[in-house]
């Protein structure tokens, strides 16, 4: 069975930036909003303005067992634009369908495989940091942190910039008991390979890398 992660925050929080210990031809990137990357070099596999369906041949790879999609609550807003024309509240159960069932098929594949959803967080009415989606309608149908085991949240103070991995109450935050100290380095590398340390996943693909810079 695959892992899905999601790794939320706000923008500029440090998302992308956590990919920046993956050698380049380490993981496979679905750039959904096609922009550059916030630190030098590419990834070798990589798929610009990604939707569902470049997503699902993308996880076909099994030259590597390590995927990411950036950003991916974009899946959702670009397929609310193409819809937003449409009277009624079937357009947000299918796009709340469509996630779903993108994270239904994640956990179908090899057990070796990890994907991380980059998200973009906001701040409910209560006030708490929570996904982004595309409101109360969507929210209806979907909590989308609830489709993951493990959820991290980017934190920026200064110029420090970290994971938290479990909730104070004022987040959904969330990961297995012993898998992190509740702040860690938001270094997706890192996550990564504990990850597959925690569960003593098959490691077939995965090459160590040395870090580069914590930011």
């Amino acid at each position: 069975m695959g892992i899905a992660v999601m790794v939320m925050g706000a923008s500029g929080s440090g998302k992308s930036a956590s990919l920046r210990n993956f050698a380049p031809d380490e993981i496979g990137l679905m750039n959904v909003a096609g922009k550059p990357l916030p630190f030098r070099g590419k990834f070798v596999r990589t798929v610009n303005n990604a939707d569902y369906r470049t997503i699902f041949s993308a996880l076909k790879d099994d030259s590597v067992d390590t995927f990411v999609i950036d950003d991916s609550q974009y899946l959702m807003a670009f397929e609310s634009f193409s819809h937003a024309k449409e009277q009624g509240y079937a357009k947000f159960t299918n796009m709340a369908l469509n996630f779903y069932n993108l994270v239904e098929g994640i956990r179908k594949l090899p057990p070796e495989k990890i994907v991380y959803f980059l998200h973009h967080s906001e701040v409910s009415d209560d006030g708490r940091i929570k996904a982004k989606t595309l409101g109360k309608m969507l929210d209806n149908h979907l909590t989308v942190e609830g489709l993951f085991s493990i959820v991290l949240l980017c934190q920026v103070e200064g110029d420090q910039h970290y994971f938290l991995t479990n909730s104070d109450g004022s987040n959904s935050a969330k990961s297995p008991m012993g898998m992190f100290d509740k702040r860690i380095d938001n270094d997706l590398k890192m996550v990564d390979t504990a990850i597959r340390n925690y569960y003593e996943m098959p490691i077939k693909n995965t090459k160590e890398k040395g870090k580069g810079d914590t930011k």
